[in-house]
């Protein structure tokens, strides 16, 4: 199975094939991990919304009934898997983050941070739609799909989170640069 597509390693996984399971959670690991950032912002809610989702996918595998494509079903759970972070985030006292230093130095991580504080102004709805377009790059349908929403609220969403967005990273927000300056 060294060229296995994920049909092929969700079969095998459903199948009790751990290898596959594994080989499946790995080949996704990034992306679960980069939307997750993006949706709960911070790395230790981040790396509990990933571990979460992780389970969640092995949990939830033998329900997965193939009428979307495997990845579509994978961003719903991860999706969803945010925003009860969220939800559990808002009913917890709220800790107050400590910039790094290396953040008043270096550019890049100055801008990550900009854009992660710009993220956390949203309402999980807008926030979720955003990082699901401009960091996973899917399309409005897919979106739709997985927030289980009508394509039109989809593009609604896109755009007022957006316009979120450019109001508070002062306009520097806009055109074709969109999904690369969202990547964590």
């Amino acid at each position: 199975m060294v060229d296995a597509t994920d049909n092929d390693l969700v079969d095998a996984a459903r199948s009790g094939d751990r290898d596959a399971m594994e080989r499946l959670l790995r080949r996704h690991h990034a992306r679960i991990w980069a939307i997750s950032r993006r949706i709960v912002g911070n790395d230790a809610d981040a790396a509990d919304a990933t571990q979460e989702s992780l389970l969640a996918v092995v949990r939830g595998l033998p329900r997965f009934d193939g009428r979307s494509a495997f990845t579509t079903w994978l961003y719903r759970v991860v999706t969803n898997t945010c925003l009860d972070e969220l939800r559990r985030r808002s009913r917890r006292p709220r800790p107050v983050d400590v910039l790094p230093e290396a953040s008043h130095r270096d550019p890049d991580v100055a801008d990550q941070m900009a854009i992660d504080a710009a993220l956390e102004t949203l309402s999980p709805e807008f926030r979720a739609a955003v990082v699901l377009r401009d960091v996973v790059g899917l399309d409005y349908a897919a979106i739709a799909e997985i927030l289980e929403i009508p394509p039109g609220t989809v593009r609604s969403r896109i755009a007022r989170g957006r316009a979120g967005l450019a109001v508070e990273l002062g306009g520097n927000f806009g055109g074709g640069e969109q999904r690369q300056s969202l990547e964590p």
